[in-house]
Formats: C-alpha cells, sequence, structure tokens
C-alpha cells in the first residue's frame, strides 16, 4: 500500500498534460528522452537521501518535521505555511479541476461526438470540481485504510493506462503511417540551457509526490524497512512508465507536430490519430482516472501536515484532533478541502470577472489576474511548483545536517552514495529553481511574498512559543 502511495501520487496528469510544454522547449527527441530520464534520476536521487531522513523522523508532516527538526521552528512554520497556502492545496485544486474537465470531455465525447460543444456549464463545472475534493475528503475522514484501499485501486488503474499507451503503437503499427498529421508543423527549436531548464520544471511537476509518504510515516507498518523500499520501488516503477509512454506519443505523433498540440491534450492527440474519434474519449477518461487517483492521494497525505502543526503548537490546536471513531485528522482534512475549494472557486472567478490593473508607478503595474492564454490549471501547477523545489531541496539538504548532528543514530537504512547522491540532487534542484525565478518572475514574485508574510506571522505569533516537538520524546 505504502508503495501505491508513491506511485499514486506521481502519477497524476503530468505525464498526460507536459509531453507539449517540453516538446516546445527543447530541439530533438533525445533531449525530450533525456528530460524525463533525468526527472527520474533527480527523483531516485532524492529518494535515496530522503529515505534516511524519514527512518530517522517516522512522524506525520514529512518536510515539515524535517526542516523543524534540522533548520528550527521558522523553517519548518515556513514550509508547511507554503505546502498548506500554495503547493498542496493549489495541486489539489488544479487536478480536481483537471477531473472535472475531463470528465466534461467524456461526456461531450458520448453526446456530441466531434462538436466542442459544451455538456456542462462553467459553473456547473467548477460545481462538480468541488464535488470531487468534498467527496474524497469524506473517505480520507472514514479511515487512512479507506484512503489506501482508493489509492492502491486507482494506482492499479493508472499502471494499466500507461502500459496501454506504452503498447499501443506496437498492436496499431500499421495505424501510425495512417495517422492524419498536423498541416504546417512548427519550426525547429535551438537548444537553450534556458529552454532545458523549462522543460525541466514541467518534468518536475510530472514527478511531483514521491516525497509524499513521508507525510504519513507515523502510519506506515515497519516504517524502518517500508518506507525505503516504497520510495526507490515507486520513484522506479514511474521512471520505467513516463519514459515508455514518451516513446509511444513520439511514435505517432513527430516532435515538431507535438508543439503544435495547443486545445488539447498529446494524450488525447494520440488516442485519436490511432483509435479514431473514440480515441478523444478514451483519453480523457484516462487522464480523469489518473488526477482523481493523485488527488485522493494529496487528499490523504496532505492534512497530516496540518495535523502535526496542531501538535506542535505551529497552528490552530484544533488541527491535531483525532477523530474519535475513524481515527484520522478530520479538522485538517476538512480545512485542507475548504481552502482547496476556495482556490477552485476564486480562480474560476478571476477566469470569469478580471480585476482592475493597478498602476502603482510610472513603470510598474499590478495584474493579479490569470496570465493571457494560460490555463487555470498550469497557472495553479507553477505556484505550487516553484514552492515546492525551495522547500523540498531544503528538506532533502536535512540528511546533512542529521549526519553531523546525530553520528551515532540508529540507522536501519543509509543512503547510497553519500554524500554525492545528496549534493547531486541539490545542485541540480537548486539550478532549476533558479532558472524558474528567473523566467517566472510573477510567480515568483507572489510566492516570496506569501514567504514573508508568512515570515510575520510566524514572528508576531508564534516566535515566543515553544511548543512541543514529539519527535524528540
Amino acid at each position: 500500500m505504502a508503495t501505491a502511495i508513491v506511485i499514486g501520487n506521481v502519477i497524476g496528469t503530468g505525464v498526460f498534460k507536459k509531453p507539449q510544454a517540453v516538446a516546445e522547449n527543447v530541439p530533438n527527441f533525445g533531449c525530450v528522452a533525456l528530460v524525463w530520464i533525468l526527472g527520474g534520476t533527480i527523483a531516485l536521487l532524492g529518494s535515496f537521501a530522503i529515505a534516511e531522513v524519514a527512518v530517522l523522523f517516522p512522524r506525520s508532516g514529512g518536510n515539515y518535521v524535517f526542516l523543524r527538526e534540522g533548520y528550527g521552528r521558522l523553517f519548518g512554520f515556513l514550509s508547511g505555511w507554503v505546502d498548506f497556502g500554495i503547493i498542496r492545496s493549489g495541486s489539489i485544486a488544479a487536478l480536481a479541476t483537471v477531473v472535472s474537465e475531463s470528465l466534461h470531455d467524456v461526456l461531450r465525447s458520448v453526446y456530441a461526438v466531434g462538436s466542442r460543444q459544451s455538456v456542462i456549464g462553467y459553473w456547473e463545472e467548477r460545481l462538480l470540481t468541488v464535488g470531487f475534493i468534498a467527496i474524497l475528503a469524506w473517505v480520507n475522514i472514514r479511515g487512512v485504510k479507506w484512503g489506501g484501499l482508493v489509492q492502491t485501486f486507482m494506482t492499479a488503474l493508472k499502471v494499466a493506462v500507461l502500459v496501454g499507451i506504452l503498447i499501443l503503437p506496437l498492436v496499431l503499427w500499421r495505424s501510425i503511417e495512417e495517422a492524419a498529421p498536423s498541416a504546417t508543423p512548427s519550426l525547429p527549436v535551438t537548444f537553450t540551457w534556458v529552454g532545458l531548464g523549462t522543460a525541466m520544471l514541467g518534468v518536475q511537476w510530472a514527478y511531483h509526490g514521491w516525497m509524499n509518504i513521508a507525510q504519513i510515516a507515523e502510519e506506515v507498518e515497519r516504517p524502518q524497512r517500508n518506507i525505503p523500499l516504497s520510495l526507490l520501488t515507486g520513484v522506479f516503477c514511474v521512471t520505467f512508465l513516463y519514459l515508455g509512454a514518451n516513446v509511444a506519443f513520439h511514435l505517432v505523433i513527430p516532435l515538431g507536430e507535438m508543439r503544435d498540440v495547443k486545445n488539447t491534450t498529446v494524450t488525447a492527440e494520440f488516442c485519436l490519430r490511432l483509435l479514431g474519434p473514440i480515441g478523444a474519449g478514451l483519453a480523457a477518461a484516462a487522464i480523469m482516472t489518473s488526477a482523481f487517483g493523485t488527488l485522493s492521494g494529496n487528499l490523504l497525505v496532505g492534512p497530516r501536515l496540518l495535523f502535526a502543526m496542531g501538535r506542535d503548537q505551529l497552528a490552530p490546536t484544533s488541527l491535531s484532533a483525532i477523530h474519535p471513531r475513524f481515527q484520522t485528522p478530520a479538522k485538517a482534512i476538512v480545512v485542507e478541502a475548504v481552502w482547496s475549494c476556495l482556490l477552485v472557486i476564486g480562480g474560476a472567478a478571476l477566469s470569469r470577472f478580471p480585476l482592475p490593473v493597478w498602476q502603482l508607478s510610472e513603470n510598474y503595474e499590478l495584474d493579479l489576474n490569470l496570465p493571457q492564454g494560460k490555463q487555470l490549471f498550469d497557472v495553479l501547477t507553477d505556484y505550487a511548483m516553484l514552492g515546492a523545489l525551495t522547500f523540498e531541496t531544503m528538506a532533502v539538504s536535512t540528511i546533512f545536517v542529521f549526519r553531523r548532528r546525530m553520528p551515532e543514530a540508529n540507522r536501519s537504512y543509509r543512503c547510497w552514495g553519500y554524500p554525492w547522491t545528496p549534493l547531486f540532487y541539490v545542485l541540480i534542484l537548486a539550478v532549476v529553481a533558479v532558472n524558474s525565478l528567473l523566467t517566472q518572475k510573477t510567480e515568483a514574485a507572489v510566492m516570496l511574498g506569501f514567504v514573508a508574510v508568512g515570515t510575520v506571522v510566524y514572528a508576531v505569533c508564534l516566535g515566543e512559543r515553544q511548543g512541543v516537538s514529539p519527535t524528540r520524546d
């Protein structure tokens, strides 16, 4: 079940929606394969390190616990502040949006084949998005076993979908030559390091989630054995499936044509070319299944962070309450779900009712609307990844602190290739993070501003509290 949670939290929407973004930024399929392999390698290097840290501190909260113990309460609080406010809730909102949009596409393929006519109204679709979040929140309140069983079942479906994509070109090999190409493929792209970094950011969203098992480490049986085993097995399986799926995509859709896939996903175009009109509905169903499974995983692991912060008095202590019957952090689950729903409704409102642009000075204006031509999903994932790159890289780096501070601690698992393995991870992700900060200035400014507000909240409200530290008891 722990391995299923790792795989299920990683395989979501990225492998279906990000291949086009990767193709736009690299010149050939060799670079495409390199980016996906490098993404898996980075996750594997990080899992080597984080598994050792998780074995030392098998407590609810994951990265929050590691940063609190490694760098102090302020960094732990900021990790939780950004995770709740942007990373986790933004991911939940983005994934739920994809689930409802994909369901809409499935219904449209059934009732209006070949048409772009809407079957569900705009606000009805947003309410459906909120409904998915509410249903999965209820499932996870019922118990970690319920959530884990749902995650295991959905993970099996997602793996089956990717295996199907991998073998479909081999089964329908003759159909590839008959697949309809686009009329005017894009011009070749020149290799640049900035383009490679931008492609890597998209791939990082596809691989994001492998650390989530640490969030529920306190509820994993035999954590010293099962956490490292689930991390390494899960990341290796995901890397193989991602690379295989991208090979299949590029067998059917040449790179130049893939760059032109704008109003749909590469997966939908892939299925449309091989299976005809029914393929678009099948692709939407595959994306919906995958996003639903990852959404369930995020609602399983995310509230454990709020629970841990409440227990440490770095958040309202009521969030650490355990449901007397189901033995789950029910209040934390409800808070996480409500904030995610507010992000969905707020993003939908911005899409329909733009805010005025404020001219703050002669050379600077403040525009809080969604970027023109950018979908809510991409905006939410960009914000989520900028925050995740920063704090997840810091979490991996705590292994150096604990090796120095706790040399005699009992480590049933030790990081393979230490210190080079975590060092390579930290350096590579630092480069990707800096590139993202330089190329996505608006998103970076908002994220840094959110961190600054969190610092003020900590200094004013929490700086004098000693709190408790269950990991040290």
